[in-house]
C-alpha cells in the first residue's frame, strides 16, 4: 500500500476537477487518478504518466486508425483497430493533439516498452489495455467516471475507520499501552482492545466518543494541544492520581502543516515499551494517510496506489511517472525489502482465516515501522509477500540503516505474531527506474532463505552462493531438454525397487567424495555407501571420474530433492 502523503492545495483538499489541463467550457474534468480508480485494475495497466495523475480528463474518444483524428485537449483516446508496436505513430499523433491519455491494447513486453517511450516523449499518459478486454466495456466505465467526477471523489468513512482500528491495535502492541485515535475535534475515531485496567478518562472518552471537557480544558491550559499541533513531537502527560488519570503520551497527526488529529497512549500495567516514541511517530504518519483517504479518496483509491507500486516493482511503469504520485525523487537511490511469514512449528496456525489475519497484522506492523524510518516509504502486498519500497535514501550508510530497519521489524514480529517473519533486502539502486532490479534480488534472497527457518534477515552478500544455486536449479526446472535422462532412469529404478541409490549418490557428491562423512549423514556403513554409489553409476551409466559430469549430476539430483520437498496443494 502507498503510504505517501498527498499535499493540500492552496484552497482546500484536492478535488476531482483539479489537473494539469485547462478545463474546457461547460465540462467537468475528472483527474486521471480518479478515472483509473473507477475503471479498475482488471481492465488497464498504467504504463506511463509523465504528467502525473492529476491531469484532467474531460471526454472519452474512440480513435480508429482509418478515420480522421478528431481528438483534442483533455481527451482519453481509445485506440481501436490496431495494437502493440503498430500503434506507436498514433500515440505520437494523439500526444500532439493535447490529449490527456491514450489507451492501447498490448500483447508483449517489447510492445509495451516501445509504446511507453512514445508516450513519455509526447508527454501523454499511456494505459495498457488487456487483450481480452472489450472496448465498449472500457468506454462505458471511463465515460461514467467522467460524468460522475464529483461522486467518485467522495470517501468511504467506514473503510478508513476500519483501518484506524487495526492501526490502533498495532500501536498498542508496539508500545504495550492502551491506544485511542482522535480527530481535531477530540472525537474518538478508533481505539485498541485491552485486557489492562483503563483509567476513568479512557472509560469516559470511549463511552462518550469524546474526551471529557474538563480534562480537555486542562490540556489546553497546559499547552499540550499547542505542542501536538506544532509537529512530530511526542508529548508526555504526567499522571493525575487525584483525578484517576494515568500517565500518557501523545503525538499529533499531520498532513504537511495541517493537523488531522492525535494518537493517545495510556500507560498500562507493564509500562510503555522502550521504542514507544518512534512507534508513535510512524503510526502518526500512517494515520495521516488513512484520514486523508477519508477526506479525499473513493473506496478503491488505496487499491489504485497499490497497483501503481506493483507496476513499478514489475517494470510496468517507469520511475518518473510513479515518482510524483508517491512523493519521491526519481533521481535518488532506493531499495526494496520483501518480507513474508515464516511458519513456526506447533503454533497451530493452519487454517486460511488465521493465516490471513496474521498477514494483515504483519502488514500493519511493517507499515508503522517503515513510515517511522522514512516518510516516503511505500508498502504493498503481492501474493503472500509484503514489499517495502524505501526511496530517497541518503548517500551514506543506507545499507546499514535498511538492515537495521528489517531486523527491527522481524524482532517485533517475533514477539507479536504467532509466526515469525523473514526478510530479504535487495541492493540499493541509483534511481527509481531501477527499483525492479532491487525487487528481483530481494525475491531471490527470500527464496534462498526458504529452507532455512532459522534465518531472519539477509542481503545478497549473506546468501550469494545459495541465490546462485537457486538460479541454476530454476533454469534446470524450466528447461527439461537440458536434463540428463539417465538420472530419470536411476530414480525410476529406486521407485520400482525401493532402493536409495539417487539419494546416496547426491549425499556422496555433496560431501566431495568423503565416504565416511556421507555415510555418517545417511546413517549407513561406509561399505554400504560405496556399494550404492557403484550401483548408481552402473544403472545410470554416468562417469563419476568426469568433474563436469559430477557437477551436472549433483545439480540435477538437488533439483529432484527440492521438487520432492515442496509442500503440495
Amino acid at each position: 500500500m502507498d503510504w505517501s502523503i498527498e499535499q493540500p492545495v492552496a484552497d482546500g483538499w484536492y478535488s476531482a476537477s483539479a489537473g494539469g489541463n485547462d478545463e474546457q467550457p461547460g465540462t467537468t474534468g475528472v483527474a486521471l487518478r480518479q478515472l483509473l480508480i473507477a475503471v479498475g485494475e482488471p481492465l488497464v495497466d498504467v504504463l506511463a504518466a509523465p504528467g502525473g495523475f492529476d491531469v484532467a480528463v474531460h471526454d472519452v474518444v474512440i480513435l480508429d486508425p482509418e478515420e480522421a483524428p478528431g481528438t483534442g485537449a483533455g481527451d482519453l483516446v481509445l485506440v481501436i483497430g490496431t495494437r502493440g508496436r503498430s500503434a506507436v505513430p498514433l500515440v505520437r499523433r494523439v500526444a500532439r493533439s493535447g490529449a490527456a491519455a491514450v489507451a492501447v491494447k498490448v500483447d508483449a513486453d517489447q510492445d509495451a516498452r516501445a509504446l511507453r517511450e512514445a508516450a513519455i516523449g509526447g508527454g501523454i499518459a499511456l494505459l495498457g489495455v488487456r487483450p481480452d478486454v472489450r472496448w465498449e466495456q472500457l468506454e462505458s466505465f471511463a465515460r461514467s467516471a467522467v460524468e460522475n467526477a464529483r461522486l467518485t471523489g467522495e470517501a468511504d468513512v467506514g473503510e478508513a475507520l476500519g483501518d484506524l482500528f487495526s492501526l490502533a491495535q498495532t500501536v498498542a502492541a508496539l508500545t504495550e499501552g492502551i491506544v485511542s485515535i482522535e480527530d481535531t475535534a477530540n472525537r474518538v475515531l478508533a481505539y485498541s482492545r485491552s485486557d489492562d485496567e483503563v483509567d476513568e478518562l479512557r472509560r469516559l472518552s470511549i463511552l462518550g466518543r469524546r474526551g471529557p471537557e474538563s480534562y480537555l480544558a486542562m490540556l489546553r491550559e497546559w499547552g499540550i494541544y499547542q505542542r501536538l499541533r506544532g509537529g512530530e513531537e511526542v508529548v508526555r502527560i504526567e499522571p493525575r492520581p487525584d483525578l484517576g488519570i494515568r500517565r500518557r503520551m501523545a503525538v499529533g497527526i499531520h498532513a504537511g502543516a495541517q493537523p488531522l488529529g492525535t494518537i493517545w497512549v495510556q500507560e498500562g500495567a507493564r509500562g510503555l515499551s522502550e521504542h514507544s516514541d518512534r512507534s508513535l511517530i510512524g503510526a502518526a504518519r500512517v494515520a495521516a494517510l488513512q484520514l486523508i483517504r477519508q477526506r479525499s479518496e473513493s473506496t478503491m483509491a488505496p487499491r489504485f496506489r497499490e497497483n501503481l507500486l506493483t507496476g513499478l516493482l514489475e517494470s510496468r511503469i517507469d520511475g518518473n511517472s510513479a515518482a510524483a504520485n508517491i512523493g519521491a525523487d526519481p533521481r535518488k537511490s532506493a531499495v526494496v525489502v520483501v518480507l513474508t511469514l515464516r511458519p513456526r512449528e506447533h503454533t497451530g496456525v493452519s487454517n486460511r482465516s488465521e493465516i490471513e489475519l496474521e498477514r494483515a497484522e504483519m502488514t500493519s506492523l511493517i507499515s508503522v515501522h517503515a513510515a517511522s524510518y522514512r516518510r516516503s516509504a511505500l508498502v504493498t502486498t503481492i501474493g503472500s509477500r509484503v514489499y517495502v519500497l524505501l526511496p530517497d535514501l541518503p548517500d551514506r550508510h543506507a545499507e546499514s540503516a535498511v538492515s537495521g530497519l528489517a531486523q527491527e521489524i522481524v524482532t517485533a514480529a517475533r514477539s507479536q505474531l504467532r509466526s515469525g517473519v523473514q526478510a530479504g533486502i535487495g541492493s540499493v539502486v541509483a534511481k527509481l527506474d531501477d527499483v525492479p532490479v532491487s525487487r528481483i534480488e530481494a525475491d531471490r534472497i527470500l527464496d534462498a532463505l526458504g529452507h532455512d527457518h532459522t534465518a531472519e534477515v539477509a542481503t545478497i552478500d549473506d546468501v550469494r552462493s545459495r541465490v546462485l544455486l537457486s538460479e541454476v536449479l530454476t533454469m534446470l526446472r524450466d528447461n527439461e531438454r537440458v536434463r540428463d535422462p539417465r538420472l530419470a532412469t536411476l530414480r525410476a529404478h529406486d521407485a520400482d525397487n525401493g532402493t536409495e541409490f539417487a539419494r546416496s549418490l547426491l549425499c556422496y557428491l555433496e560431501f566431495f567424495g568423503d565416504v565416511r562423512g556421507a555415510s555418517l549423514s545417511l546413517h549407513v556403513h561406509p561399505n554400504t555407501l560405496r556399494h550404492r554409489v557403484r550401483r548408481a553409476a552402473e544403472i545410470s551409466g554416468i562417469d563419476l571420474d568426469d568433474a563436469a559430469e559430477r557437477l551436472s549430476v549433483q545439480l540435477q539430483l538437488a533439483l529432484f530433492r527440492q521438487t520432492e520437498s515442496r509442500p503440495r496443494g
